[in-house]
């Protein structure tokens, strides 16, 4: 790891703030600050991995279970016909700590192949009315 702190162990630290819509001891979810719709949201491990590949056998399991759980959820809570879920290695990550992308999809939202074309929150309130419904399914 560089000298710069990553973004994403200070979510997992509780040192930055973050739309947290789940976590456990594997991982944490978030809501993406630049989302490719709304309720789009990121899976890390709380450890700081950068690859799937470095990702230790023991916490394959654990890490997917929680990916599968927060995809679920975003369907179910933001009612999506489905759910893309993605991870770039190196090429293309943004940061480079492991991360999943669940991305709510519906039918004729108009997301083509790899073009993400990228929205933001209205405010506050509506993160929080997103993460809200993800989390509340989890329960």
């Amino acid at each position: 790891m560089s000298g710069k702190p990553c973004i994403f162990c200070q979510i997992v630290e509780e040192r930055l703030a973050a739309a947290r819509v789940y976590q456990d001891d594997a991982a944490v979810a978030f809501l993406d600050a630049r989302p490719v719709f709304k309720g789009h949201a990121l899976v890390v491990p709380r450890a700081h991995i950068e690859v799937v590949g470095d990702l230790p056998a023991a916490m394959v399991g654990p890490f997917f279970l929680a990916v599968q759980r927060v995809a679920q959820a975003v369907e179910q809570g933001l009612s999506a016909g489905g759910t893309f879920v993605a991870m770039n290695n190196r090429i293309s990550q943004s940061v480079p700590h492991l991360h999943v992308h669940v991305v709510p999809r519906h039918k004729g939202d108009g997301l083509r192949g790899f073009f993400w074309p990228r929205v933001r929150y209205a405010s506050d309130e509506e993160t929080e009315e997103f993460r809200e419904k993800i989390a509340r399914a989890l329960q």
